[in-house]
């Protein structure tokens, strides 16, 4: 048995959780997430508490997945979430035209990036942008995709990197004597 699965999902007042077969909904202030899970089980619900119950044949799979994926669906739609991203370099910069990101990252023309639907990307600074929404793979996926236009370099540490990243850097070439 996992552990992860055997904790109980506590729901804030306003969200609502709902499932049939293998169809699990939630929806909150922040908007309704809907998503197949293939778990061979039960779902409890009772006093505003999620309990999910793994069928006996199945010997816990996808017990703690389940738990965990519906449990960041409850946290998206109550709270959201974001990721930061930081650019670093001379001239480097980020802009938001409508639903495209601009970034001028060192390469002759600028890079365009058409931001999907259900996230959100403001650019606090122009070297700061912030990915934003309720679905957290989605958040995680546009952010890995941003950061891939200009990864993070280790002799000068330039690049487009999480907030929270720190850069091994490499020693430059020494002279020789």
């Amino acid at each position: 048995m996992s552990r992860i699965g055997k904790a109980p999902i506590k729901l804030p007042e306003n969200v609502t959780f709902t499932h049939e077969e293998t169809r699990v909904k939630v929806t909150g202030p922040n908007g309704k997430i809907e998503m197949d899970i293939p778990f061979e089980g039960k779902y409890e619900l009772k006093d505003n508490v999620v309990t999910i119950i793994p069928a006996d044949d199945s010997k816990g799979a996808f017990y703690g997945l389940t738990r965990s994926l519906i449990n960041n669906m409850v946290i998206g739609v109550s709270k959201g979430f974001s990721k930061s991203l930081k650019i670093v370099g001379v001239g480097y910069k980020a802009q938001v035209q409508e639903k495209k990101l601009v970034l001028n990252v060192g390469y002759s023309q600028p890079v365009t990036y058409m931001v999907p639907e259900g996230v959100s990307v403001e650019v606090a600074e122009q070297n700061t942008i912030v990915v934003k929404g309720i679905d957290k793979q989605l958040v995680g996926q546009v952010s890995a995709e941003i950061r891939r236009f200009r990864p993070p370099e280790p002799y000068k540490g330039k690049g487009i990197m999480y907030a929270d990243e720190r850069v091994r850097r490499k020693a430059g070439k020494a002279s020789v004597k």
